[in-house]
């Protein structure tokens, strides 16, 4: 079946660095566009990035571009999430996801990020 993992997560302090994983299984994980979408206290789910099959082709929200790198090794099926110069703003619990919507997603990491 079908399963999505992440790890990574943890406290951060503002401006210091996190590297999400996701495993993955279950799936043809090198044909699959691939997502982190995120989830702020009190707040619904935000996309955050997007990385096609190939790798060859990354889109990120406006809020996170510059900062975040999103990226994938087919052959060890598995996504990161690089997170550079964390804001508070950034403190979510942050999915890996096989829509943009986050539909079908991980159980998620928390991520902190705070002083």
């Amino acid at each position: 079946h079908v399963q999505l993992v992440e790890s990574g997560g943890g406290l951060a302090q503002p401006g210091g660095s996190l590297r999400l994983s996701c495993a993955a299984s279950g799936f043809t994980f090198s044909s699959a566009w691939m997502y982190w979408v995120r989830q702020a206290p009190g707040k619904g789910l935000e996309w955050v990035s997007t990385i096609n099959s190939g790798g060859g082709y990354r889109y990120y929200t406006d809020s996170v571009k510059g900062r975040f790198t999103i990226s994938r090794d087919n052959a060890k099926n598995t996504l990161y999430l690089q997170m550079n110069s964390l804001k508070s703003e950034d403190t979510a619990v942050y999915y890996c996801a096989m829509d943009p919507a986050g539909a079908f997603r991980g159980p998620g990491t928390q991520v902190t990020v705070s002083s």
